[in-house]
């Protein structure tokens, strides 16, 4: 055996000698604390859509409807040259809708666990609505009601120790 680890020879004990490894054993984690100590850098980030993949997905689906338009041509036997001329005229019809700013995103039809960068995108533009419909500034930091609350109670109460070196020093 390697390592000196098993029986030197499994002769006569009625196995291969084969030694697995231990899967219940629990290793101790790398670091004590399972959350960061810092409170300011749990705050919540929304997740960043990448414009490239967004770009890259509308173009896609141009592509398909333009693969879908050739296919049925093609089906009902029509001749290449009106083929290229109908499905060119499509893809120029369906980018100048998209340079306009129309049919972005999938609206109406429900987004799949995979498109990750639409999901993104739709979240943000989700909250951007709900933030306008309440009413909450863009410069809106979460928990500042409470620091404002925090630093009037400081302001009018009279003098309260901070800290416990500042209670032993003024008896």
């Amino acid at each position: 055996m390697s390592s000196n680890v098993g029986l030197s020879t499994p002769r006569g004990t009625g196995t291969s000698g084969y030694v697995q490894r231990n899967l219940s054993h629990l290793r101790p984690r790398d670091n004590a604390a399972p959350y960061p100590r810092d409170f300011d850098s749990i705050k919540h980030r929304q997740r960043q859509p990448d414009a490239s993949i967004l770009d890259h997905d509308e173009k896609r689906d141009i592509e398909v409807k333009v693969f879908e338009l050739r296919d049925r041509l093609e089906d009902e036997e029509i001749d290449e040259e009106e083929i290229e001329t109908q499905t060119s005229a499509l893809r120029k019809k369906l980018l100048a809708i998209r340079e306009n700013g129309g049919d972005r995103g999938s609206k109406g039809r429900p987004l799949k666990m995979h498109q990750v960068h639409e999901m993104a995108k739709a979240k943000i533009e989700e909250s951007e609505r709900l933030r306008k419909a309440l009413g909450i500034s863009t410069d809106y930091e979460e928990g500042s009601h409470w620091k404002r609350q925090e630093e009037k109670m400081r302001n009018t109460s009279p003098e309260i120790p901070e800290t416990t070196e500042e209670i032993r020093s003024n008896p």
